[in-house]
């Protein structure tokens, strides 16, 4: 999930989080503010970091007035962006425009960056983790509705990859899929007569039983679910480069120790996205300018 990806579709998730959150009217705001003033407000970061959804954050006062301006701080020479480490007490930018509009947006807005940036952060952690191995580092579907593409986008800043993003992207048989399709064989066969032949077709495993029946059908990559690493270094050698490898099973930046020298081409964890606590920044020090 690309910035230019994630911003194309963006608008009509923003727009129901804001209507959400502003049924009818801000009553509060409306109600020390009734009239238009000018003024500003401080993005403050609170602790140490990896910046994601800036232009998510912007978009949120943009929507509700294209007049709003956030003006960036510097960082290295050139305003903050996306991927940057921030620390503690840092200035990120200044957002101006009319009062009402800053108070309204102000919860939606932070709600987005808080989360990107949480994830980006706790991705960040569990990447340098695998520095050096050749693992790749893959998210799942496992978002918040209506996050997917603000979820996925922030793995990618933190240094993850992103698997497929759903289920129109790409052929998964799972477990559930195995047992309608009354086997492994019997659901990669039906997913070749039936998926396009450009896509590749992954199966979860279980057991060595599962993975070699996977390798005998021709799966294209083979998922190692919830083995020990005992069993996945046998798997792993069985497969011999037959299919691509991936672990996955509450794998986090806890565990990931255990599997990183078994050989497995790819690592999904959930926990990127719906485990990883926000990252702490506030909006202060709004003022009125005359």
């Amino acid at each position: 999930m690309d910035r230019i990806t994630m911003l194309l579709n963006a608008d009509k998730f923003i727009k129901l989080a804001l209507e959400e959150d502003i049924s009818s009217e801000d009553v509060t705001t409306n109600s020390v503010m009734p009239d238009y003033k000018k003024g500003e407000v401080q993005l403050i970061c609170k602790e140490d970091g990896i910046i994601a959804g800036l232009s998510v954050f912007e978009r949120v006062f943009t929507m509700l007035d294209p007049a709003t301006e956030v003006k960036y701080a510097e960082y290295n020479g050139r305003p903050v962006k996306d991927g940057d480490k921030v620390t503690k007490g840092e200035l990120l930018a200044v957002v101006t425009g009319d009062i009402r509009v800053l108070l309204s947006g102000e919860r939606t807005a932070l709600n987005y960056l808080q989360r990107m940036s949480g994830i980006a952060t706790y991705t960040n952690k569990v990447a340098a983790l695998l520095e050096g191995t050749g693992i790749k580092l893959l998210d799942t579907r496992k978002t918040g509705p209506c996050m997917r593409i603000f979820e996925k986008y922030a793995v990618k800043v933190g240094g993850g990859n992103n698997h497929r993003y759903n289920l129109s992207d790409g052929v998964l048989l799972k477990d559930n899929h195995i047992d309608a399709a009354g086997g492994v064989k019997e659901a990669i066969m039906a997913a070749k007569e039936y998926a396009p032949f450009v896509r590749k077709i992954e199966v979860e495993t279980e057991n060595l039983d599962m993975v070699k029946e996977a390798v005998e059908a021709g799966a294209d990559i083979i998922m190692l679910d919830n083995m020990s690493p005992e069993e996945m270094e046998e798997a792993v050698k069985y497969i011999d480069g037959r299919a691509e490898t991936e672990c996955s099973g509450n794998i986090t930046k806890e565990n990931i120790e255990k599997i990183k020298n078994i050989g497995i081409d790819y690592v999904s964890s959930g926990a990127l996205t719906h485990s990883a606590p926000i990252m702490d920044l506030s909006l202060k020090h709004l003022k009125v300018i005359q």
